[in-house]
């Protein structure tokens, strides 16, 4: 075969054959995961935001995402909710539809500096609240999500027959590989789209830089319309296809009884809600308390919740597939737990190198494109290889791509501007390493998703997603700790201005190298000692 040909065979094994996987049942989910990824819409203006308004440490920002992540351990509820619910699963998309709506609205009058907001409570209260209110809402559609993306893959042709079960597996997996690019493609679009709106707000007063805030907060409450619109689009979908079944001569019954989970009537498995509550009780208690280490104790109680709930969980599982998942859970867990730079290393950034709002909007919108083009083009890897394998070249390659930013840091575009006539300065190089550092923080996900669609019961479905998706996310609050931890440890401060001009706060950021190195040792060596480990055990992971 002539090197051409080579090449048109990989593109169509690779990138044409997923087009030719997806169905349109699977446009209602992906719509959700669509809007989650574009809540990316206000991530620039949110940084610029605290920087420019909110007098907090980069500490206090860690914490802040600390309890901003704690939500989706309540994922575990609201799964066992949606599979005993399924039929009405619907509305809980419109319940978290107001609670995203109602983050945005506060940020827009914060933005706007409504006057009667601090009245009521300081901005940073206002701020807080906001942070808390976004993820409990996006908790709940991702909930709905999960189960909608199961009830998405048909199993019946358009003859009302009975597809295969390998045809349905294949047709999950696609499903979950095209969830993530739901997800990255509405990052992509609202990055594209920050590029545009902060197009010359490095020129603004003060006051017309706030309104361009306030709107493009204005223009997020459009996000929760999207997953509106799924909701909407898979009841229509739905009843089409109900309609085409009882055509085919399928009585009713039967043709309702095929968008309900098969195996036995799922039942109430107190567990669940019990483990939820106590979860709720534990936060507000040891927050209202003002407890010292009061995120410790939150995240060790949440520990001790998801792994019981866990243990309930693998019981539906035969011996081999339980020590799999265990297996599989703690690698990734691991990989997603890693401490990252936190804002000092933004701050660093805006301050000294120069990057402006559209700057960093192109580097969202480059992350978010290259990470779709990556996931295609890895698609063949994360089919071939183990979990394990995967996040050994995953850390691999995050250790080498942490080197440029400690470069940065350490003056190196001075020389290689020099050494090249100006063009590979600060901002090159910012924009070749995120260009190849964008693919890798979504493939771990993936097989772990494509795992759980093709092995968990039918009528468990929404449950192990919620179950293990808050196993793994509780992962990123130990992140968050880490990098709390790191932030006290070497300080580094922004400077912080008075209204009259006056320097009030100055900026330090002499041990921010040493952050830099610090989490790049860390991100390298744990993950790498925890898949040798684990694969020394017997909770070996071989999928």
């Amino acid at each position: 075969m002539t090197r051409a040909g080579r090449i048109r065979g990989w593109f169509d094994a690779v990138v044409l054959d997923l087009g030719r996987q997806m169905r349109w049942s699977f446009l209602p989910p992906l719509m959700v995961y669509f809007a989650a990824g574009a809540q990316g819409l206000t991530a620039v203006v949110g940084t610029f935001f605290v920087k420019e308004y909110l007098d907090v440490s980069a500490a206090f920002i860690a914490g802040l995402a600390f309890w901003a992540g704690l939500p989706w351990a309540l994922k575990m509820p609201l799964g066992h909710l949606v599979d005993l619910i399924w039929r009405w699963k619907a509305w809980l998309i419109y319940l978290g539809a107001a609670l995203i709506a109602a983050s945005f609205a506060i940020m827009y009058g914060l933005a706007t500096r409504a006057d009667w907001m601090p009245v009521i409570m300081s901005v940073t209260a206002w701020y807080v609240l906001a942070v808390i209110l976004a993820p409990c809402g996006y908790v709940v559609q991702d909930a709905v999500a999960d189960a909608m993306s199961v009830e998405a893959v048909p199993r019946h042709d358009a003859q009302g027959a009975e597809l295969s079960p390998e045809v349905q597996r294949a047709q999950h997996t696609t499903m979950q590989t095209l969830g993530r690019f739901a997800l990255i493609g509405g990052a992509s679009a609202v990055a594209a789209l920050n590029i545009v709106l902060f197009d010359g707000i490095e020129t603004l007063a003060p006051a017309e830089k706030a309104a361009r805030y306030g709107h493009i907060y204005a223009l997020a409450l459009l996000i929760p319309c999207i997953s509106i619109s799924g909701v909407l689009l898979a009841g229509w979908q739905k009843r089409k296809a109900i309609a085409r079944l009882i055509a085919g001569g399928m009585d009713r019954v039967r043709a309702l009884a095929a968008f309900d989970p098969e195996g036995e009537k799922v039942r109430l498995n107190h567990w669940y809600f019990t483990g939820g509550a106590i979860f709720v009780a534990m936060t507000l208690t040891v927050g209202l308390m003002d407890l010292p280490f009061s995120q410790e104790i939150v995240f060790a109680g949440s520990m001790a919740i998801v792994l019981t709930l866990m243990r309930q969980l693998v019981r539906n599982l035969d011996q081999a597939h339980a020590r799999a998942l265990i297996g599989t859970a703690i690698i990734v867990f691991m990989f997603r737990a890693m401490p990252l730079n936190g804002a000092a290393s933004t701050w660093f950034d805006i301050d000294v190198l120069g990057f402006d709002q559209q700057f960093l909007s192109l580097l969202y919108l480059i992350t978010s494109v290259l990470t779709l083009v990556g996931m295609v083009v890895l698609r063949p890897m994360i089919a071939s290889r183990t979990i394990a394998d995967i996040v050994i070249l995953l850390t691999l390659a995050a250790g080498v791509l942490s080197l440029p930013g400690i470069g940065l840091y350490y003056g190196v575009h001075h020389w290689t501007a020099a050494m090249t006539g100006g063009i590979v300065d600060a901002r090159f190089i910012a924009i070749v390493n995120t260009a190849v550092e964008s693919p890798l923080g979504q493939v771990a996900m993936i097989p772990m998703l494509a795992w759980i669609a093709r092995n968990a019961p039918t009528n468990l479905k929404a449950t192990f997603f919620a179950v293990m998706a808050s196993f793994t996310n509780l992962a990123l609050s130990a992140s968050s700790l880490g990098t709390k931890y790191l932030n006290q440890i070497y300080t580094v401060t922004r400077e912080v201005r008075a209204e009259d001009g006056t320097v009030t706060v100055p900026a330090d950021y002499t041990q921010l190298g040493y952050l830099l190195m610090t989490v790049a040792a860390i991100t390298v060596i744990v993950p790498l000692l925890t898949v040798w480990l684990v694969q020394q055990s017997r909770f070996k992971s071989r999928d």
